[in-house]
């Protein structure tokens, strides 16, 4: 298979880890007799200082044309870096939210999973950690609160602020049916999460993932209140596989599963549209004060690599190769400073990457 990515290095550390994302990919397409043919775009504040602005119309139009986009990190030192003296519509993160609305992202995925090497940096009491768990949050990413009309009136003398959470039926359906389709290649499970006892728009979200479900006899659906949810997260989180729910619960329940994990440089994300089209890329940020010094650590983004092989190309096969690799390179002992224990061997991000790449 021909595998055609655009690659956004992006800031900070960025160009390091997306390196190390690459040489896995080519051992990968090596190994299983595909082809890949990369093409690298400016975003954020590598952009800012080739063009002026964040994102190009052309950098879209690469992206537009490729099978997926896998992209570091953007962004910078707000303090210090001269891109935050700009106007919020030229800064850096300004690029990620153009892609993602030129792009029709409007499903987030970010997996949430917890390995038995990395067990102790678990904030959670032993009994629980020690079950481990493996979720995903389905985060809605294009509509509710965040996106409805808002303004700030004054009444009476008294400043009131309105803000309108909408769904149409439609918005709901699109993303339940990328959680359930998703659940099929995990464990067959979905706790769809709302607030159906107090919300119309959550009753009909309710509703829809309900009609969806009838498509997935194979999976198993549950529902959940969103309070429940957050603290069924810290309670036994291995009890979730998919959670699928709408953009401000999800913004919230997905830096709560992150958390749980202690280590976020571990932790991949993606962001669909309603084709097989992706953005991936990790969790964390640009970390501006460790770039350039070889010392990030490439595992989030070499993780997001494998879900684009898994939700772009359907090649699960590598996907797992990649997962199995990440494993295997824990169990062995070694560790980037991030997540580095007393016992282990510590390692760089170029030679992480090596040690990945020779497991596949």
């Amino acid at each position: 298979m021909r595998l055609n990515i655009v690659c956004i290095p992006g800031d900070g550390i960025g160009p390091e880890i997306v390196r190390e994302a690459k040489k896995v990919l080519d051992r990968v397409a090596d190994k299983y007799g595909h082809e890949i043919c990369y093409k690298d775009i400016l975003m954020g504040g590598a952009s800012i200082d080739v063009h002026g602005v964040p994102l190009t119309d052309e950098a879209i139009a690469e992206a537009k044309a490729a099978d997926a986009v896998l992209m570091g990190s953007i962004g910078g030192d707000t303090n210090t870096s001269p891109w935050y003296q700009l106007p919020p519509n030229l800064r850096p993160e300004a690029g990620l939210l153009k892609i993602r609305k030129a792009l029709n992202l409007f499903a987030n995925l970010r997996p949430a999973y917890l390995y038995p090497e990395l067990a102790a940096a678990c904030p959670l009491k032993e009994e629980i950690s020690s079950a481990g768990f493996d979720m995903l949050i389905m985060r809605e990413l294009t509509g509710g609160l965040y996106f409805g009309e808002r303004k700030t009136i004054e009444e009476n003398g008294i400043r009131k602020a309105i803000d309108t959470l909408t769904y149409d039926e439609n918005e709901i359906r699109r993303i339940a049916v990328k959680g359930f389709e998703i659940a099929r290649k995990r464990k067959h499970k979905v706790t769809s999460v709302d607030k159906a006892n107090v919300l119309d728009s959550s009753r009909l979200w309710r509703a829809v993932v309900n009609e969806v479900a009838k498509d997935y006899p194979d999976v198993k659906v549950e529902h959940m209140l969103v309070d429940n949810c957050a603290m069924q997260l810290v309670k036994d989180p291995a009890q979730f596989d998919v959670i699928l729910t709408e953009n401000m619960f999800g913004d919230i329940l997905s830096d709560e599963a992150s958390m749980v994990t202690g280590s976020i440089g571990m932790l991949s994300s993606a962001s669909l549209n309603d084709t097989r089209f992706g953005l991936y890329e990790p969790s964390h940020g640009s970390a501006p004060d460790i770039a350039g010094k070889d010392i990030a650590n490439p595992i989030a983004t070499v993780l997001s690599a494998a879900m684009m092989l898994r939700y772009t190309f359907d090649l699960d096969k590598e996907a797992d190769s990649i997962e199995q690799a990440v494993k295997k390179v824990l169990e062995d002992g070694f560790r980037t400073g991030d997540i580095m224990s007393a016992g282990c061997t510590k390692v760089g991000c170029s030679q992480m990457g090596d040690l990945l790449a020779e497991r596949i």
